[in-house]
């Protein structure tokens, strides 16, 4: 089996590491910068000190590469590779949802594939299983969050939080809810402007109180787009998910969507791949399985990218219903229900996953 290396190794070698100045290892002496960067069995990161006089640096770069030969891999490329910073000169930016510990995008390559029933099941999944989590509906053109939480008529409060007056998501199902449909109209066409929709976008991200969470689900737009750039240039994106349905058009879409996300300049992983529509399911004879739309289309892709399928969802007439009545078919015990909990289960797996191998995603720069 290939020998791989993963953030969590260097750590713990990193740990091994004691600081001459105060005894305590470079990880809990706040030492090591968030930037590992692993590209086969090349590693480099920068190790911060508080001063450039420090008389210990050569010896503590000496140890950090000593100790990653030893505990991760003796075939690791480290020598030269470590950067040297000081703490004055380190400023950490402040950090847009600070109490959010997991950012999850929901898109799809095109519209009509279900990705917005998608990501308002997972949140409400998410809930089920005891997670605090919140949904920001970024679909800024067709919002679609209000009518299936069924709050489509909730009057926007303020909250006042340290001296700041701060939007209040709506709280349904356990999942804290915002939409720029409470903000508009909801009969009225959304006409802006890429750049007043960004700004709107912005406003529900770092003027709201979402407080502490688990899971901030984010339903973003069909495609790609002005938003997702103001998304992914806002927030350090955890990880995507990718809608679509086993035709082959929504799957060539959505090969699309996957290449945006791993591209080198956004460079958020992906998480998996959600195949909605997979088979109609009728009520009343929930083992038959009539293929409309194709079949394993979505597993094919998922092969094909190299990314995981996270779930198959059926078409029943219960998931329209729910999106209709404000109640999701997360909370009902069907087929469906059923399918969207699974969803959840494994969407929590795939993301302790890449948090375990993978450093922290960073926000895409602004030039």
């Amino acid at each position: 089996m290939e020998e791989r290396l993963y953030p969590a190794l260097i750590l713990d070698a990193l740990r091994s590491v004691r600081y001459p100045g105060n005894g305590k290892d470079l990880v809990t002496n706040e030492m090591v910068e968030d930037d590992i960067r692993i590209d086969g069995m090349k590693v480099s990161f920068s190790l911060i000190f508080d001063k450039s006089t420090d008389p210990f640096i050569k010896s503590v770069v000496k140890a950090a590469e000593t100790a990653i030969l030893t505990y991760a891999s003796e075939k690791a490329e480290i020598k030269g590779n470590i950067a040297v910073k000081f703490r004055q000169e380190v400023k950490k930016p402040e950090k847009m949802l600070p109490g959010v510990k997991n950012i999850i995008g929901v898109s799809s390559g095109k519209g009509g594939v279900g990705k917005s029933t998608v990501a308002t099941n997972l949140a409400v999944s998410l809930a089920e299983l005891g997670y605090k989590v919140g949904l920001l509906d970024a679909d800024i053109f067709g919002p679609s969050a209000p009518k299936m939480f069924g709050v489509e008529d909730e009057p926007v409060y303020m909250d006042e939080v340290d001296g700041r007056n701060l939007i209040a998501p709506v709280e349904k199902y356990g999942v804290k809810v915002l939409s720029i449909g409470f903000l508009v109209e909801k009969d009225s066409a959304v006409l802006w402007r890429g750049g007043m929709a960004s700004n709107a976008l912005k406003q529900l991200i770092g003027e709201a109180n979402w407080g502490d969470l688990d899971y901030f689900v984010i339903d973003m737009p069909p495609g790609t787009s002005d938003i997702h750039l103001t998304l992914v240039q806002t927030l350090a994106i955890t990880g995507a998910i990718v809608v679509s349905t086993p035709q082959e058009v929504a799957l060539a879409d959505a090969r699309k969507g996957i290449s945006m996300f791993t591209s080198d300049k956004v460079n958020v992983p992906v998480l998996g791949i959600v195949e909605n529509m997979s088979w109609f399911t009728p009520a009343e004879h929930p083992d038959e399985r009539y293929f409309i739309f194709g079949n394993g289309g979505g597993k094919r892709l998922a092969e094909s990218m190299g990314v995981e399928l996270l779930a198959q969802i059926p078409l029943v007439a219960s998931i329209c219903d729910g999106g209709d009545s404000g109640v999701p078919a997360a909370l009902q015990n069907t087929v469906s229900g059923e399918a969207f909990k699974t969803l959840a289960r494994k969407v929590v797996e795939a993301t302790e996953r890449r948090n375990e191998q993978l450093p922290p995603t960073q926000k895409v720069e602004t030039h």
